[in-house]
């Protein structure tokens, strides 16, 4: 993600060792987190879903609306991530409209290619 450096001052990191999980689909979710060393998996129904890299966020929906998480995201390296709370989230968006933009942007197309994912259902 273009937007990384925005979360650059005074991170609060979260490290996860390779093989272990940044959090699992079913727990509370209300951070957001930025992805700035390794790799890891998102996992939807014990299905890997989408290679995370440096720069790509994870957990934007538990921020945008507090809940249970849809999915697992397992660190595949060790991996170092960037955590967001809602009190930076709302001032990245009111300081910097293109991030807001591009948060909107990765939940349309992981939306998008979930949707392709799931069998079509048939009219009852």
């Amino acid at each position: 993600m273009v937007f990384f450096e925005l979360f650059s001052h005074n991170p609060t990191i979260v490290r996860v060792p390779a093989g272990n999980a940044l959090f699992r689909a079913g727990e509370e979710g209300h951070l957001m987190y930025v992805l700035s060393t390794g790799r890891a998996e998102v996992i939807v129904a014990n299905r890997v879903v989408e290679m995370l890299e440096h720069g790509s966020i994870v957990g934007e929906m538990g921020i945008v609306s507090p809940g249970p998480r849809s999915a697992s995201v397992v660190a595949v390296d060790d991996c170092e991530f960037v955590a967001i709370d809602e009190k930076r989230f709302q001032f990245l968006v009111q300081q910097t409209p293109f991030f807001a933009t591009q948060v909107m942007r990765v939940m349309a197309e992981r939306l998008r290619r979930l949707n392709q994912m799931v069998p079509e259902v048939e009219d009852i």
